[in-house]
């Protein structure tokens, strides 16, 4: 129990709730402050620490369980929490402080689950929590993209928890985790390798994730860009490590999201197509299945929350001082935003693998590991993505929001709060003390491997490449270049116009029937009613006739009649009686 106290992913869940519950002032150091807690945690959980918990009909819920790969995550994790908590600790949403930190504490509790109820109940958590950092956006549009993003994640939550049902059917109640590499393919392999396929953001069902992403919170995107599809690639190496299609999966999203990410004008949209075009680098890593492209994918995501959740600060920062979410109404913001620029450009040097920044110690290893392999087409399709990451972050992004001219007339309406600063000071100076000093990364990654040495001449010169190749027709078309303001469509035109259709004709159906059983039942109770407030109506031969109101006069008999019957019993009884004697 004393261990159980110290998961870094309760102490978060701990601080959320106090978060909310604290008044305004004492809410800020709260945010800022109380991840430092789940950081230590983190960081001294010794491997091997295992928390069983009973449950019922003598069920084991293994609620931490810490290895090598479960601990460089929540980890990282932990210091998402804390850097993203200082960025938030001006922002006075109490729900949007509980649900922050909530969602990064339910990351760290998937990563450390050993079964599969442990599992599923905090993977549906972060779909629940990260959800109102899209509703705490007080638009129509974040109303709207957070109940696709529910659908979304209801569909792919269940569609796992079916997976977990056969497995535990299947494997006569057991509920551990395994690797489903060498399994049988049967439906529990694929209803988990699917409902995890949908929080990794692999076509065709991306679309979620720029939907719901680009109309967050300010603060609360900083969270998302890196927890769901994180947790996702934890989930697809501690289970699918290995499996061929996810090879061609992670290649399609990272050239997917790149191609669109050039094509995009709205910041954060660009930010969140470039999400699932790195989170592809990882899926490919774990799909090839060797020690090296394994520890590239864990690398690369250990990298990419620092770099990614800092390039959603820089442009955070950007829509917050200026008011501004497009790059083409915008410019000259060197000048204006110095510490921004230079945090951007830590953080874009570094998805774009640049040497001297974390990027390229962690994107090469996943690349090279394809070479290795002996794939080549895998690794030339991976450094095609990579050069679509250099065009649209670095010299897209850079050159039209920071470098070009200010002939925009954007201005700084809003300074930004110190604590934003701070958090992206520390973001950037993690990017480049893991690229300087790569071992403080590489010392914890979770498989053996023969060492990787990224400072060496070929490995120098593959960055040098590819920006090469990125600079010379960004440069030429410079004038075409800059962005302009369109709608992108993507695989959910596929899917959200005719089940749009189908479930507007669908409710048009049941509401029509809704209404005809009403009428129905109203004409019943009317002559029901009707019928019962004169009971001599059912001796008429026209019962449902049309009848107002009860009139006697209509029934009365004539006294005619009974005399008639008197005197005919008479009759008949001294007949009776004449005839007997």
């Amino acid at each position: 129990m004393n261990e159980l106290m110290l998961h870094p992913g309760l102490i978060l869940w701990v601080v959320g709730i106090v978060a909310m519950l604290a008044p305004k002032v004492i809410r800020k150091f709260v945010l800022a402050l109380g991840p430092l807690a789940a950081v230590y945690a983190a960081y001294n959980l010794p491997l091997g620490t295992e928390v069983v918990l009973p449950f019922v009909h003598d069920i084991q819920l293994h609620i931490m369980y810490v290895d090598k790969l479960a601990w460089i995550f929540a980890f990282i994790f932990s210091v998402l929490a804390l850097v993203s908590g200082i960025y938030a600790a001006h922002n006075p949403n109490r729900m949007e402080a509980l649900c922050s930190m909530a969602y990064a504490g339910g990351a760290i509790c998937v990563c450390l689950a050993k079964d599969w109820l442990t599992f599923i109940f905090f993977w549906e958590s972060l779909a629940i929590t990260s959800l109102f950092l899209v509703w705490c956006n007080p638009t129509h549009e974040a109303r709207r993209a957070g109940f696709r993003y529910m659908l979304v994640h209801m569909l792919g939550g269940g569609i796992l928890l079916a997976g977990i049902f056969v497995t535990w059917y299947t494997g006569n109640g057991d509920l551990m985790m395994h690797s489903f590499t060498n399994r049988v393919h049967d439906w529990a392999y694929w209803f988990v390798m699917l409902g995890m396929c949908v929080n990794v953001a692999m076509p065709p069902v991306n679309a979620w994730l720029v939907d719901a992403y680009s109309n967050s919170t300010l603060t609360g995107g900083v969270f998302m860009s890196c927890l769901t599809t994180k947790v996702a690639v934890y989930a697809l190496i501690r289970v699918f490590a290995g499996t061929e299609l996810l090879i061609w999966g992670g290649v399609l999203m990272a050239l997917y999201g790149a191609c669109y990410a050039i094509m995009e004008n709205d910041m954060r949209k660009l930010l969140a197509h470039h999400i699932i075009s790195q989170t592809g680098f990882m899926v490919a890593g774990a799909g090839i299945g060797t020690a090296m492209s394994l520890n590239g994918a864990t690398a690369h995501a250990f990298c990419d929350i620092l770099f990614k959740s800092l390039l959603f600060m820089c442009a955070g920062a950007v829509i917050y001082a200026t008011g501004i979410k497009h790059i083409n109404k915008v410019g000259g913001m060197a000048k204006k935003l110095p510490l921004v620029a230079v945090c951007f450009f830590s953080a874009a040097f570094s998805i774009a693998g640049i040497p001297l920044f974390n990027g390229f110690i962690s994107k090469n290893i996943t690349v090279n590991a394809a070479a290795a392999a002996g794939m080549p087409l895998v690794f030339t399709l991976l450094e095609l993505a990579a050069i679509g990451t250099f065009l649209s972050i670095p010299l897209k992004m850079g050159y039209f929001i920071f470098l070009r001219k200010d002939d925009k007339g954007a201005e700084v309406i809003n300074p930004l709060p110190i604590n934003m600063k701070i958090a992206m000071s520390i973001s950037g100076f993690l990017c480049f003390l893991y690229g300087v000093c790569p071992d403080l990364l590489y010392s914890h990654l979770p498989f053996e491997m023969t060492p990787y040495q990224p400072f060496t001449a070929p490995h120098l010169l593959q960055p040098v490449q590819m920006l090469g190749m990125a600079m010379i027709p960004f440069m030429m078309y410079l004038n075409k270049m800059e962005p302009h303001t369109a709608i992108s469509l993507d695989t959910d035109w596929f899917y959200r116009g005719p089940f749009a259709l189908l479930v507007g004709k669908l409710s048009s159906l049941l509401c029509a029937l809704c209404s005809g059983l009403g009428n129905a039942w109203q004409v019943l109770y009317e002559k029901f009613m009707d019928l019962t407030s004169n009971p001599m109506d059912f001796l008429d031969a026209k019962p449902f006739r049309k009848r107002t109101h009860y009139n006697p006069e209509n029934y009365r008999t004539s006294i005619a009649d009974p005399m008639m019957i008197t005197l005919t019993v008479l009759v008949s009884s001294i007949a009776y009686f004449i005839a007997t004697m």
